[in-house]
Parts: C-alpha cells; sequence; structure tokens
C-alpha cells in the first residue's frame, strides 16, 4: 500500500503540532511544516516551532530552515515541500504535513500558478494608463481580454488590476488562463485531511496562555535580538504575530503587561481570521472541533480507526 498522506490544519494554538507529533509516532511518519513563519529560525519562541524534544521524537523538517532576511514565497514552499514529501514517500514512509497557513495548503492540493514575471517597463506603462484612464474605463478593457478577472478584483484593488493587464499585455494570454493552468503537487486520491476548529473561547484562551509561557521562556529577549538586526520591516519573518507589538516592549515605548496585552489580542485576531478562510477554503475537510489534545486525538482515530492501536 502506497504510503498515506496526512494534511493537519488549524488555527494558531488550536493543537495542530500535538495531534501531528502523535500521528507520527503512531504512524511511524515524517513531519512536514506548513507555517510560513515557523519556517525562520530567528524566533522559535514566538512562532511556537516545535521544541528540540518534540524534534525528537520524529523527524520533522522545513522547520527553522530560513534565516530571517531570507523572504520565502508560496512557491518556494511548494517546490521544497513537493521535493521532501517525494523524498519521504520513497522511504516508504507516511508524510504529515502540518501548519496554519491556508494558500500553503491550497497551492499543495490544488496547485500553483507559475505566472511569468512582467518586465518594469510594462508595468510602469500599465500604470501610467490607470491614472490616464480611471478606473472604470481600465476595467471596461480589462474585461474585453480578462472577463473573470475583471469580476472577481474588488473595487479600488488597483494592484490587482493592473496586473492582470499587466500579464495580458506582456505574455498575450490572460490572468485568468494562467491561472488555470495547474496541476496539484499531490494526487487527490494520495492524502487524508482534518482541519482543527476548536470552540472559540477555548481557542482564545489557549491563545492567551500560549502568549503568557513564550514571554516567560525568553520570547522578549528573540525579539530584541531580531530588532537589533535592522530588517526590511516587509519581510516575513518580521510579521509573526506578537512581533510588533512585543518589540514596542524592547524599545521602551510601552510596558510588558500592555505589550503583552496588545500581543494576546492580535494573536486572537490572526487566529479569527485563519479558522473564518479554512472555513472557508477547506469546507469539504473533516472538522475536529475538540479542544483539548485527547480529545482531538479520539476524534481523528474515530475518522481513521485503522490507527487504533
Amino acid at each position: 500500500m502506497e504510503p498515506r498522506i496526512w494534511l493537519i490544519a488549524g488555527p494558531t494554538a488550536s493543537g495542530k503540532s500535538a495531534l501531528a507529533l502523535r500521528l507520527a509516532r503512531q504512524a511511524g511518519a515524517e513531519i512536514v511544516n506548513a507555517d510560513a513563519l515557523q519556517l525562520y529560525r530567528d524566533l522559535r519562541l514566538l512562532t511556537a516551532r516545535p521544541s528540540p524534544e518534540e524534534e525528537a521524537q520524529a523527524p520533522h523538517h522545513l522547520f527553522g530552515v530560513a534565516d530571517a532576511a531570507d523572504g520565502w514565497s508560496v512557491g518556494r514552499w511548494l517546490r521544497a515541500a513537493t521535493a521532501l514529501i517525494g523524498e519521504i514517500k520513497g522511504r516508504g514512509r507516511p508524510v504529515v504535513v502540518v501548519g496554519g497557513t491556508g494558500l500553503y495548503f491550497r497551492a499543495l492540493t490544488h496547485g500553483l500558478a507559475e505566472v511569468p514575471d512582467t518586465p518594469a517597463g510594462v508595468r510602469e506603462a500599465v500604470a501610467a494608463e490607470f491614472d490616464a484612464l480611471g478606473e472604470a474605463a481600465f476595467r471596461e478593457r480589462l474585461a474585453k481580454a480578462d472577463p473573470a478577472a475583471e469580476a472577481r478584483i474588488s473595487p479600488a484593488d488597483r494592484q490587482r488590476l493592473t496586473r492582470a493587464w499587466e500579464v495580458y499585455v506582456a505574455t498575450g494570454t490572460s490572468l485568468s488562463d494562467w491561472q488555470a493552468r495547474t496541476d496539484p503537487a499531490i494526487a487527490p486520491g494520495a492524502w487524508a485531511a482534518v482541519a482543527l476548529d476548536p470552540p472559540r473561547p477555548a481557542l482564545f484562551a489557549r491563545c492567551d496562555a500560549r502568549l503568557e509561557a513564550m514571554v516567560a521562556q525568553g520570547a522578549l529577549e528573540e525579539v530584541a535580538a531580531m530588532a537589533a538586526r535592522n530588517l526590511d520591516p516587509n519581510l516575513p519573518a518580521m510579521k509573526a504575530v506578537g512581533y510588533r507589538e512585543l518589540a514596542a516592549v524592547v524599545r521602551g515605548e510601552i510596558d510588558l503587561s500592555e505589550g503583552l496585552r496588545n500581543a494576546q489580542q492580535e494573536t486572537r485576531r490572526y487566529a479569527k481570521r485563519q479558522a473564518t478562510w479554512m472555513r472557508g477554503q477547506m469546507a469539504s475537510w473533516p472538522r475536529i472541533d475538540a479542544s483539548d489534545h485527547e480529545a482531538q486525538w479520539r476524534q481523528f482515530i474515530a475518522l481513521h480507526p485503522a490507527l487504533t492501536p
């Protein structure tokens, strides 16, 4: 029987890492990270990366592999993850892909369009055309070349409108046609998935408690070390949830209690956004709605009784 690929998604603090580790131990699987921030080695505590003790219990891949100055894209992750999945399957072992970055799972199961870059001259010309025509006339022109893109792009979204026209001008093919040329990285019948969706009050309480534990374990020191590097604030690692709020504490702008409250609030908001996205984009995935780890495992086993010891 071909080794199974397991996909486990969920918002931050939902318990997905614990479930993935237990599954990996039970099935003899290897774990592949699907969390955009756990890729970076600089913020182990703040991004809730598995501890060294947890990593010793099963092989872990794509955790802490990148420097914060090296921004990874969805495409780069997909190439790395796909290669790893192939290698793990080649060893005859199952794969557990776990994380909270929905776009990573979307790319893995639906594919990712490799749209060519547009030349700088085309981008500049299209920007000038948008300014000259105005949005209404620009949309009317785009609708003739790429009606699907024009219909789905929200009003006042200049960036996406100009991007769609740039692609058509540069390649002669609409952005929608490029995006349709995708194949999933893993075959539909080769994987099984679950999405963790615990009750909001329990999830938010775990978010708050985890932030307190992170600070107690040294998250402020991590943030201070990162801030001292003076990295580009637009880098993905600089957008780690809680970083901005704790960095304000490091700079002396607010005290620790206020910084912790702010970081907890932002983490709750982030968890809510993740849960909302997954409910919309992963509607067909089976749900695990328990909040404690043992109950989550029982629900998982109920979905997959063949894993019962």
